[in-house]
C-alpha cells in the first residue's frame, strides 16, 4: 500500500494533466476533516490502519480521472464546476460481440477481449455489454459471463452490462450474479438494466417470459432486485447470497420516457440508446433532468447517450466503414442474421427506398468522419442533451478499424477537455 505521502503526490499528478493542480494542490492540505464525506462518495468505510488517502484510494478502485472526479466533486464542488467541461463528458464503450460469418463464438469473444483492454489503455471509462438472445451474429446472450471473462482480462476499466433484461430474469438471480462479479472484481462492476425482451416472441416464449408482459412490472422487478443487493431488512427471508449488501451501481437503460422517467424518480443514472433508437433522445433526456430528484448516492441526474461513432482519417472513409452497421440494420429490419459484414462503396443497390428511410431513421444519431467531424458531432450531442458520457458503439468489420476509430475518439475527447 503506498504511503500517504505518494498518494498525495499521484493526486497531484493526476490533477495536473486536467490542469488543475493549483486548485488541488490548495485542498491536499488538512484530509481528516473531509476524507469521511469522500468515503460516502465512494460507498466505502475508512480504514484506520491506513492514512487517509491511502485509504481513500484504496476503496475507489477507479481509473485516475474517475478517482479526481471523486476527489472534486466531494470536496470542493465549485472547483468541479470550473472545470466541467474537462471532467464530466467521459467515454465509454457498447459491445455486441458481432461476429463475422462463419467464424467461430470464441474468436468474436477474443476480438471483445482485445478491445477492452485497448480501450482501457486510451483510458475510456467503462466497457459494458448487451444482452440479445437467438440472434444469429450477435455472440452476447450470456452477458453475466461475458463481463466476468472481460474484467479477468483487464485491470481497472469498470465493466458491467448494456444491459441485463430484467424481464428475462428473476430479480433473484440476477442480484447473485452480479454480487459474484462484485465479490470478484470490487469496485469495477456496472448493473445496466433494460426492460425490453432481447428477441422476438419465440425467444420470449423459450426464456419462459410472459408473453402478455408489456413491461409495466418493470419497476416492481427493480424494486425486489435492489432489495437483494441493498443492505438486509428486517425479517427479510430471501436473501442474494453473495449479493445482500453489495450496493452493485444500477443504471436504468432505454429508449423512451419510461425508463428516464422511472430513473428520475429514483435518483439512479440514465442511459439512452440512440444508436438504435434515437428518436425520443431529447425527450427522454429533457425529461430525466426535470424529473430528477437527488438521494444520497447521486445528488444530480447523470445522464449517458449510447450512440454510433466511427472515426476515420478521412469523412469518405469513415463513411464508407459505416456501410457496415447500415448492412446490418438492413438485415435486421429483413428478418436476416447481423454478422459483420465487409463494407461497400455504396448502399444504393442494397435497399430500396422504404428500406433506406428506415435504416437512416435508426442510424440518425450516429458520428461518423474524421476527427474534426466527430469532435463537431460529440460537441453537438452533449451541448443538446448535456450528456455526462457517451457510450460509443462502434461495429466495423475489420477490427483494426475498430480500434483506430477508439483511439480518434479519445483524442478528440482530450482536445474538448483542454478546450474546455
Amino acid at each position: 500500500m503506498p504511503s500517504q505521502r505518494s498518494c498525495a503526490q499521484t493526486l497531484k499528478s493526476i490533477a495536473g494533466s486536467f490542469l488543475v493542480a493549483p486548485g488541488l494542490a490548495l485542498l491536499c492540505g488538512d484530509m481528516d476533516g473531509v476524507v469521511t464525506r469522500w468515503h460516502q462518495f465512494l460507498g466505502s468505510a475508512p480504514d484506520p490502519s491506513l492514512g487517509v488517502l491511502s485509504s481513500v484510494m484504496l476503496a475507489a478502485s477507479f481509473s485516475p480521472q474517475r478517482l479526481l472526479e471523486s476527489f472534486l466533486q466531494t470536496l470542493c464542488p465549485p472547483l468541479l464546476l470550473v472545470f466541467t467541461g474537462a471532467l464530466l463528458l467521459w467515454n465509454s464503450v457498447l459491445d455486441l460481440v458481432g461476429m463475422h460469418t462463419g467464424e467461430s463464438v470464441a474468436n468474436a469473444i477474443a476480438r471483445s477481449v482485445d478491445l477492452a483492454q485497448h480501450v482501457e489503455r486510451l483510458g475510456y471509462t467503462r466497457f459494458w455489454l448487451a444482452e440479445h438472445h437467438s440472434i444469429e451474429g450477435l455472440a452476447c446472450s450470456a452477458t453475466p459471463v461475458l463481463i466476468a471473462h472481460v474484467a479477468a482480462a483487464t485491470k481497472t476499466i469498470r465493466v458491467g452490462s448494456g444491459g441485463v433484461m430484467l424481464p428475462n430474469h428473476a430479480p433473484l438471480i440476477v442480484a447473485e450474479q452480479f454480487g459474484t462479479l462484485a465479490a470478484l472484481f470490487p469496485g469495477r462492476i456496472d448493473l445496466g438494466l433494460g426492460r425490453a425482451p432481447g428477441g422476438d416472441f419465440q425467444t420470449m416464449r423459450a426464456l419462459r417470459r410472459d408473453l402478455h408482459q408489456t413491461g409495466e412490472d418493470f419497476p416492481e422487478l427493480l424494486q425486489e432486485l435492489r432489495t437483494y443487493l441493498g443492505p438486509e431488512r428486517p425479517g427479510q427471508a430471501v436473501k442474494a447470497i453473495p449479493g445482500q449488501g453489495s450496493n452493485v451501481p444500477i443504471t436504468l437503460l432505454g429508449s423512451s420516457g419510461f425508463s428516464a422517467q422511472l430513473a428520475a424518480t429514483l435518483g439512479l443514472p440514465f442511459a439512452f440508446a440512440a444508436h438504435f433508437a434515437p428518436e425520443y433522445l431529447y425527450a427522454a433526456a429533457r425529461l430525466y433532468r426535470q424529473s430528477f430528484r437527488p438521494i444520497e448516492g447521486l445528488r444530480k441526474p447523470y445522464l449517458m447517450v449510447a450512440v454510433q461513432v466511427i472515426a476515420a482519417e478521412t469523412d469518405a472513409k469513415a463513411r464508407r466503414l459505416f456501410t457496415t452497421p447500415q448492412q446490418r440494420f438492413l438485415r435486421l429490419i429483413r428478418n436476416q442474421p447481423v454478422e459483420l459484414l465487409p463494407p461497400v462503396d455504396s448502399m444504393e443497390p442494397l435497399w430500396n427506398d422504404l428500406e433506406r428511410a428506415a435504416v437512416e431513421s435508426k442510424l440518425s444519431a450516429a458520428i461518423v468522419g474524421s476527427k474534426a467531424t466527430v469532435k463537431a458531432g460529440l460537441e453537438k450531442l452533449v451541448a443538446e442533451t448535456l450528456a455526462d458520457e457517451v457510450i460509443v458503439v462502434t461495429d466495423t468489420y475489420e477490427h483494426a478499424d475498430r480500434l483506430l476509430s477508439c483511439e480518434h475518439v479519445a483524442d478528440v475527447a482530450k482536445e474538448l477537455a483542454v478546450a474546455a
